[in-house]
């Protein structure tokens, strides 16, 4: 019985301390804010709908619903601190719901969670911009980085 209050109580600590905030996928919201937004959706959904100006573009899931925990959390690491709040957004914020409370819960991050997601902000009139291909991500930024380290570490190593 014991360790069951205890355990409670450290899942019911978990939740009170959670970094996870809701909010309402607003135009005012993304045209206001001064915190960064992770645009969590697909490369086809960016195409389809378009995209908020300066938001970060980071998958999460696939177009199969796959995912990489790994690149994902590496990505965005590039993109945000730690401590510093920032927000996400996917197409109808059901998959932001649970990327936020994986972040927010489980690994400590300050997550806003627009809820509605695109779908809403496009109903309230938003006009998002184009999908730019060339627009830097964070995956070109790790890419860009790993093509850097490579050749240092085979000097590195060409010395030993």
């Amino acid at each position: 019985m014991m360790i069951k209050k205890i355990v409670g109580a450290v899942l019911l600590s978990s939740v009170l301390f959670a970094k996870v905030t809701n909010v309402p996928a607003t135009k005012d919201f993304v045209e206001n804010t001064k915190m960064k937004i992770i645009d969590i959706r697909t490369k086809g959904e960016w195409i389809q709908m378009g995209t908020i100006k300066n938001a970060h573009l980071i998958t999460f899931f696939d177009e199969r619903y796959g995912y990489d925990v790994e690149t994902f959390m590496a990505e965005l690491n590039t993109v945000v601190d730690k401590d510093e709040e920032f927000a996400i957004i996917c197409n109808s914020g059901s998959r932001t719901k649970l990327i936020a409370n994986f972040l927010g819960v489980k690994n400590s991050y300050n997550v806003v969670n627009l809820t509605g997601g695109m779908r809403k902000l496009l109903q309230e009139g938003f006009k998002p911009e184009p999908y730019n291909p060339n627009r830097i991500e964070a995956k070109k930024i790790l890419e860009k980085e790993a093509s850097i380290a490579t050749p240092l570490m085979r000097e590195s190593n060409s010395s030993i």
